[in-house]
């Protein structure tokens, strides 16, 4: 096996350090308190115990958890252990105290030889909320296994006890915790909010699951260490049974969580509670959080895959040591709809659209995902072709889809790379995650994005982090409509017309977007070539109505003079937006951003179309938006009202492109 040798004298002293604390560890005769010792295979532990050979029985304890094969850990298999160049780089960085605590910043931060775990270099809550997540704890294992090193189980155990130390579990009521988050208690009361949050307490309760497997069989693993682990890990599972999250995808982490904890160490007295705590509230949260349609209620695509991966997860888990019966058909069901529901808003790379808070999944990660799926739906075919990559299975029947309850609306003319695909979000309230962006859409081109929505960069922190994470939530800076730049004050949208069949598809959203102005739209695919979005501002209202449009990034000619903007890209995926509205229609050019991962961003254009309104009289807008190869095929574009009176029971429109007229109406 390959030994990697220290590279420096820091690391030097950190082993060292590491073997002073392992022999200074206590044995924790407490945990017998805490195991049922009953439980099959500790007849031998609750002898010596019996006997007041404590010092015996956790050694006996120790050779029962090396030995113990009728429990199955999902997240890792010690026969087929692999480590990535970045994990192995977060291994071996890690003897050095330099963690990998969050993606979005890089390179790592080093927490000093005497370990700072309230260290907080960026004042973003992410940062600080992460690093006890101790993502670097499973590389070290992986990197252990593989390289029978013994240095990184050492540090290791090291780093494990000199967390616990430092980062205790205080009592604390709710009123007074709720103090911490205002930054009116300091030190250990204060590094509580980021050390001993439940979900970071859950994310560290399935991850030393892993980590307990890969570890086991070294030398540093004592049977007092075991006793100092078993005790603290009993410890933050009765942390999140007293603290569950109140409701989203925080507490459907800690009840999944929590199953593996109670599946995992069937051993401890309350191993079957913490099992049905999980089941329970995944069972009931699953009618909660999700709706008929298959979506999920943050309504953010993200979320929505890490939903899915929690509802499945613990199908998984629970099939493995089983207890699949306590989750019924319908359970299952519902983790079926909600992969259906992702395939189909998802664009034909793979990747999802990125609205409210979601980050870009890649194509490897999401071919993953469905063959894991697979083994739990043999029979559906849709998941089967996406997990073979249409080797097999076969595609969905539909093309394009509504997912109304949600709000999600897909047009598209093909399910092959040289689609033509529009994805509209217009649904109803949703929580934390989901931005005020009621109509926004984003538009897939002949293998690329042309309307990307502008995602998120970051999610709380201090004032500067903050900035960056209101500039990203604003209404303005998705494709939809404002009054006077301000965001939405009403997140509701009411589907009025959804039409699928024909050559003219249709769908028609409403919403009241603020107090006196509500926003109508309506979206027409014509012969699956081209876009035709009618945008109705009606209410008493005044001031200045905003129509927003975020640039595809790169060369993107304009004309103040028609209202139009041409991609000027390599020929294969181009597009002509042109703009119909009011006399006295003014466009404004301003810099945005485009962030598909945290903390990572790009420049764009951000466009405006706007109109001052003064009177009670609606203010409509016509934008057609036509996808093209070569962009020195971009037709001619004509638009325009058959009413000039807006009507609440129907619309009459005409457009021609490049001379071919069409006339595009409905009737409520």
């Amino acid at each position: 096996m390959k030994i990697f040798a220290f590279k420096n004298l820091a690391v030097s002293v950190a082993l060292a350090c590491s073997v002073c604390t392992a022999a200074a560890q206590e044995l924790k005769t407490e945990v017998f308190d805490f195991l049922n010792l009953d439980y099959p295979g500790l007849e031998k532990v609750k002898e010596l115990h019996s006997q007041g050979k404590d010092a015996d029985a956790a050694s006996a304890l120790l050779e029962y958890y090396r030995a113990r094969k009728n429990v199955k850990a999902p997240e890792i298999n010690v026969d087929k252990i692999t480590i990535s160049k970045d994990e192995q780089k977060w291994a071996d960085e890690a003897l050095e105290h330099t963690f990998f605590s969050h993606k979005g910043y890089q390179p790592s931060f080093n927490y000093g030889q005497d370990i700072d775990w309230q260290y907080w270099p960026v004042k973003d809550n992410e940062l600080r909320w992460q690093l006890h997540r101790h993502k670097w704890f499973t590389p070290m294992g992986k990197a252990y296994r593989l390289s029978g090193d013994e240095k990184y189980a050492k540090e290791w155990v090291f780093q494990y006890m000199d967390w616990i130390k430092k980062n205790p579990l205080l009592k604390i009521d709710k009123k007074e915790y709720e103090l911490v988050n205002d930054g009116k208690l300091k030190g250990d009361y204060e590094n509580m909010r980021f050390a001993w949050r439940p979900l970071e307490v859950s994310n560290r309760l399935q991850d030393q699951t892993s980590q307990f497997v890969l570890f086991l069989p070294s030398p540093s693993f004592t049977p007092e260490f075991l006793t100092e682990f078993l005790l603290n890990y009993h410890k933050h599972a009765l942390h999140i049974m007293a603290n569950y999250s109140d409701q989203g995808n925080h507490l459907l982490f800690e009840a999944q969580r929590m199953l593996c904890a109670g599946s995992f160490f069937p051993e401890f007295k309350e191993a079957a509670e913490w099992r049905r705590s999980g089941i329970d509230i995944l069972n009931r949260e699953i009618g909660v959080q999700v709706y008929k349609d298959g979506g999920q209620f943050e309504l953010d695509p993200h979320y929505h895959l890490a939903a899915i991966n929690i509802f499945w997860k613990a199908l998984e888990l629970a099939d493995m040591n089983g207890y699949k019966k306590e989750f019924p058909q319908s359970y299952i069901d519902t983790v079926e709809s909600m992969i259906m529901f992702y395939m189909n808003i998802s664009f034909p790379d793979y990747t999802n659209p990125c609205f409210s808070d979601a980050k870009l999944t890649s194509k490897k990660e999401m071919v993953k995902n469905y063959k894991r799926w697979l083994k739990t739906f043999p029979e559906n075919e849709a998941i089967r072709y996406m997990a073979t990559l249409g080797k097999e299975g076969k595609l969905p029947e539909n093309l394009s889809i509504a997912f109304k309850e949600s709000g999600f609306f897909v047009f598209r003319n093909s399910w092959g790379m040289d689609a033509t695909q529009m994805v509209v979000k217009a649904g109803p309230k949703a929580f934390w995650h989901c931005q005020p962006d009621n109509g926004t859409f984003e538009l897939w081109f002949n293998g690329k994005k042309l309307f990307a929505d502008s995602g998120s960069y970051v999610y709380a922190g201090n004032g500067e982090v903050m900035e960056w994470r209101n500039w990203f939530r604003q209404t303005r800076v998705h494709n939809t409509l404002t009054l006077g730049g301000k965001d939405l004050e009403t997140t509701d949208s009411k589907t009025l017309l959804w039409q699928p069949e024909g050559n003219v598809l249709m769908l028609v959203t409403e919403n009241q977007s603020y107090k006196k102005l509500k926003h109508r739209r309506s979206v027409f695919f014509v012969d699956g070539k081209y876009f035709v979005i009618v945008d109705e501002a009606v209410g008493d209202a005044k001031g200045s109505v905003n129509l927003n449009y975020q640039m595809p990034r790169g060369k993107v000619n304009n004309s103040r003079e028609d209202m139009t903007f041409v991609t000027a890209f390599e020929p294969g995926s181009n597009m002509k937006l042109q703009c119909f509205g009011p006399d006295g229609m003014t466009m404004k050019k301003e810099e945005g951003w485009l962030s598909t991962e945290y903390r990572k961003k790009q420049k764009r254009m951000n466009v405006s179309f706007n109109v001052k309104k003064e009177t009670n009289d609606p203010v409509r807008y016509i934008t057609v938006i036509c996808p093209l190869k070569d962009s020195a095929d971009a037709p001619k574009i004509s638009a325009k009202f058959k009413s000039k009176k807006y009507d609440e029971k129907g619309l009459e429109v005409e457009v021609k492109v490049d001379g071919k007229k069409q006339v595009l109406k409905y009737g409520l």
